[in-house]
């Protein structure tokens, strides 16, 4: 098996990022804005608690 395989994909990525080291502080900081959130296990619980069940069909409703 040829470990020293690289895709176009991988190869075109790495040279990127290599060129362009500010785009992974971009990337960072997105992260940080979207995704790496303490989570409040009791609002979550209120907020599922408090849900209401979809009806089926809910644009053909009335008929």
């Amino acid at each position: 098996m040829d470990y020293d395989y690289e895709s176009d994909h991988a190869r075109f990525m790495r040279e990127f990022l290599e060129k362009n080291p500010q785009i992974q502080e971009k990337r960072v900081a997105a992260r940080a804005l979207w995704w790496d959130k303490e989570q409040n296990l009791e609002e979550r619980k209120r907020f599922k608690e408090s849900a209401e069940v979809m009806k089926p069909y809910v644009y053909f409703g009335g008929q």
